[in-house]
C-alpha cells in the first residue's frame, strides 16, 4: 500500500506543469488591491485612481479618481488607494490622506462620496462591506471597527491585539472576520460582536503577511517561509517554502490553495487536504500582493506593478 501511494505521488509530481497567464491587464499606477465582479475588474493603485476593466473586451471603460492631497507646500499629490471592495453596485475605497490618516469613500452611480475623513485620525489598512449599510474597518494597530454608514456612527471599535495587523479576510457568509498579525497568530472574530471565537497559533512563528479563507479552511503567508493550513476538520500543518511567503489564495471549496514561491515570484498550487504540490503559475515579474479565485479554475493575481494577471487552471 505504501509503495502504491509513493508511485501515485511520483506520477502526480511528474504530471505537474507550468501554467502561463491568459491575459495581463495594465492599470494606472502600481496595483495595491483589486476586486472582480461578473463583468468588471476594479484595480486600485498608488496614483489615486481605480482602473475599471470590462472583462469581455479586456479594455478600460472608466477611471475613478480620488481627489488629490494638498501638501503643506501647497502642491497636489495623488493619494495611494490601499483597499477596495464591491457590494451591490457600490465600491468601498480607503486612501491615504494628509498626515497619513485615512479617507474612506463610497463610489455609486459615478459619484464619489467621502464617508470617513482624516478628522477621525484612523490608520485604516483594509475596509470590507458587510452589507449595504455596514462596513468593517481594520487598522494597522489591530483595531476592528464596525461602522454604520447610514447612521454615521461606529457600532463598536475594539483593539484586538498589541501586534501590528498583517491582513484580514471575511468568511464567505460575512459572519466572521479572519485576522492575522505580526505575532504569527490568526484570530477568528464574530463580526456582529467583535468577540474572538478562536485563536490559531500553532504553525507560524513570525509575521503573517496575508491570509485566505474558504469553506472552513484558513491558509497564511508567513515571514517564516511557512504556509500554514488550518482546517476545522483536520489537524493543522504547514508547508515550507525556500523564500518569504508574501501572498496566498484559496478556491471557494477550500480544496486547493496557492502561495507565492521563490525569488522568481512563481505561484505554487497545492491540495489543502493531501499537502501535495500541484501545478506552478509562472509569469509574474514583481512581488505578488493579491491572489483571488473567482471559481475552482479561474483566478486573478496582482503584483507591485501596474499589472493584474488572469489565469485558468487545466
Amino acid at each position: 500500500m505504501l509503495k502504491l501511494l509513493s508511485l501515485l505521488l511520483l506520477f502526480t509530481f511528474l504530471q505537474a506543469k507550468e501554467i502561463s497567464p491568459l491575459h495581463k491587464f495594465k492599470a494606472v499606477g502600481y496595483v495595491s488591491d483589486f476586486v472582480v465582479t461578473p463583468t468588471r475588474l476594479y484595480a486600485a493603485g498608488d496614483e489615486g485612481i481605480v482602473t475599471v476593466f470590462d472583462l469581455k473586451t479586456k479594455k478600460i471603460t472608466e477611471l475613478i479618481e480620488v481627489e488629490p492631497i494638498v501638501t503643506d507646500t501647497g502642491e497636489l499629490q495623488a493619494p495611494r488607494i490601499l483597499s477596495i471592495d464591491y457590494n451591490n453596485g457600490k465600491l468601498l475605497l480607503v486612501s491615504i490622506g494628509k498626515d497619513f490618516y485615512r479617507d474612506v469613500w463610497i463610489y455609486k452611480d459615478h459619484k464619489l462620496t467621502k464617508i470617513i475623513g482624516q478628522k477621525a485620525k484612523l490608520t485604516i489598512k483594509e475596509a470590507r462591506f458587510i452589507d449595504d449599510e455596514k462596513i468593517l474597518l481594520a487598522t494597522f494597530a489591530s483595531e476592528i471597527i464596525l461602522h454604520d454608514r447610514s447612521e454615521h456612527y461606529n457600532i463598536y471599535k475594539r483593539h484586538i491585539t498589541q501586534s501590528t495587523l498583517g491582513d484580514i479576510t471575511l468568511t464567505q457568509d460575512k459572519k466572521h472576520v479572519v485576522m492575522a498579525d505580526e505575532s504569527g497568530e490568526v484570530r477568528i472574530l464574530d463580526v456582529t460582536s467583535s468577540q474572538t471565537l478562536q485563536v490559531l497559533k500553532s504553525e507560524n512563528v513570525d509575521n503573517v503577511f496575508h491570509v485566505a479563507h474558504a469553506n472552513g479552511i484558513t491558509i497564511t503567508a508567513g515571514q517564516d517561509r511557512r504556509v500554514a493550513v488550518y482546517n476545522k476538520k483536520r489537524a493543522p500543518y504547514h508547508l515550507k517554502s525556500d523564500f518569504l511567503v508574501y501572498c496566498v489564495g484559496i478556491t471557494p471549496s477550500g480544496k486547493t490553495g496557492i502561495y507565492s514561491s521563490g525569488v522568481k515570484n512563481k505561484l505554487q498550487l497545492f491540495s489543502t487536504h493531501t499537502k501535495q504540490k500541484l501545478d506552478i503559475l509562472t509569469g509574474h515579474s514583481a512581488l505578488v500582493n493579491q491572489i483571488k479565485f473567482i471559481n475552482e479554475k479561474e483566478l486573478y493575481s496582482s503584483e507591485n506593478s501596474p499589472f493584474i494577471y488572469y489565469w485558468k487552471l487545466q
